[in-house]
């Protein structure tokens, strides 16, 4: 489970810079950011 929130979070990175890069969307992007982050820290927390 925690390899699935790692591999989620990267995903979401990635779809972050991709989207703030090229599209500028606005919000969403954002959003996805914050998830991303979100799901790192679970991936710490729950790790130690």
């Amino acid at each position: 489970m925690g390899n699935l929130l790692y591999i989620i979070a990267v995903i979401l990175i990635i779809g972050w810079l991709i989207g703030y890069l090229g599209f500028h969307v606005g919000g969403v992007i954002h959003i996805l950011l914050v998830i991303a982050i979100i799901a790192v820290l679970l991936r710490v927390i729950r790790g130690r």
